[in-house]
């Protein structure tokens, strides 16, 4: 999969190195000089500009480009260069570095695939390894939602079938999966279910008993 990185600093090169790492296309994209050569000496293509600026991209062919990610420390840089990604059928990720109210929040996840937020999300990963737990189901990303990846077990009536295929509530998101000892990465639709894979999900708890019960119980998924 191809994949463009906006801003290159502590989150972006860390996507951006495991995207690398997990075999996948990267374009780097930061206005720093220093990022920059960051990126370039790193082994990515690089291009030196403003992620939130349509010239930017000229010699990037939009098209064949799976997912941007708009992951500098600007809100506005971030929503600026997933407007563009969208416009070219891009899947679209806004990172916020803020708490924000509702109202700004469900506006921000109109405009994007997914809004990623790394502070809340390390505080809990931080929370849970403070208390003796692993990073395997984390509760209170927000008051209404939780993190939580899932085996799928021999036997169970996930097996065989496609991501795409897989019966998630409204309320659930299914966004990572992978092979037995492998890293997770993006779904592909027309990925097929095996024994021992792990799906990672981001769900209300209610829903999140719901995916359980369907994946890893008797329910048709």
């Amino acid at each position: 999969m191809k994949f463009v990185i906006v801003g290159f600093g502590r989150v972006g090169r860390r996507v951006a190195r495991i995207l690398s790492e997990e075999g996948h296309e990267v374009i780097a994209i930061d206005d720093d000089v220093g990022k920059a050569e960051r990126a370039e000496a790193d082994g990515f293509t690089v291009i030196e500009g403003d992620g939130g600026q349509e010239e930017t991209y000229d010699s990037i062919d939009l098209g064949s480009v799976d997912a941007l990610g708009g992951l500098t420390g600007s809100l506005d840089v971030n929503r600026a260069a997933c407007a563009i990604g969208r416009e070219h059928g891009c899947r679209v990720v806004l990172r916020i570095d803020t708490d924000v109210g509702e109202t700004d929040y469900d506006e921000y996840e109109s405009e994007v695939d997914e809004v990623v937020y790394p502070e809340r999300l390390g505080a809990a990963g931080a929370k849970t390894a403070l208390l003796g737990g692993d990073f395997n189901a984390v509760a209170d990303l927000t008051e209404e939602l939780s993190l939580s990846s899932l085996m799928i077990p021999e036997g169970s009536v996930a097996i065989d079938r496609r991501v795409s295929q897989l019966d998630i509530p409204a309320d659930a998101r299914l966004y990572a999966h992978g092979r037995a000892h492998e890293p997770m990465s993006i779904p592909l639709p027309q990925t097929v279910i095996e024994p021992g894979d792990r799906v990672a999900l981001i769900a209300t708890p209610d829903a999140l008993s719901s995916v359980r019960d369907r994946i890893q119980g008797e329910e048709t998924p």
